[in-house]
């Protein structure tokens, strides 16, 4: 590993170590936002309703890790151990249940939440690829009324 920090007073191997090996959280939450959540695909046409959409997306997360937090907390278990998608998935259906939420209910929310929990695994590796396969089509390059024009005029390609 490279790294400009070059006094080992202020970090060590060790330090570094864990640091390097953290960066796997970070993937995954990046993956949890773009796969877990839909914000692979911005569905907005202009540069700043993308920006809305991004930062609504960024809320519906900070609010799902909270969530995660508080049900740790009361199971007194590491927030980083509870399943994302599990409590994106139980809240989603929580909300379409119950309209009026009260402490009694907050409790139940929560401890069905921290049911669910990842494994510790340890030096995990992924590969860095792309799974998903390429559409055969062409990307499409000018407005799509210009496209639809060409393609009743000549036909598909």
């Amino acid at each position: 590993m490279v790294t400009t920090m070059s006094c080992p007073i202020y970090a060590t191997k060790d330090e570094l170590r864990q640091l390097y090996k953290s960066r796997w959280h970070v993937e995954l939450d990046i993956r949890h936002i773009k796969d877990t959540m839909g914000m692979g695909i911005l569905s907005c046409k202009t540069p700043e309703m993308a920006i809305r959409e991004m930062w609504v997306y960024f809320l519906a997360y900070n609010l799902i890790r909270f969530l995660m937090m508080k049900s740790a907390l009361l199971a007194d278990i590491c927030p980083r151990t509870i399943s994302f998608k599990h409590c994106m998935q139980l809240w989603s259906s929580w909300n379409q249940q119950f309209t009026k939420m009260d402490q009694e209910k907050n409790q139940i929310i929560f401890m069905l939440i921290a049911q669910k929990t990842v494994g510790n695994r340890p030096g995990r590796v992924e590969p860095r690829a792309v799974k998903r396969r390429e559409k055969p089509y062409p990307t499409l390059k000018q407005h799509r009324h210009l496209a639809r024009a060409e393609v009743l005029k000549n036909g598909h390609p």
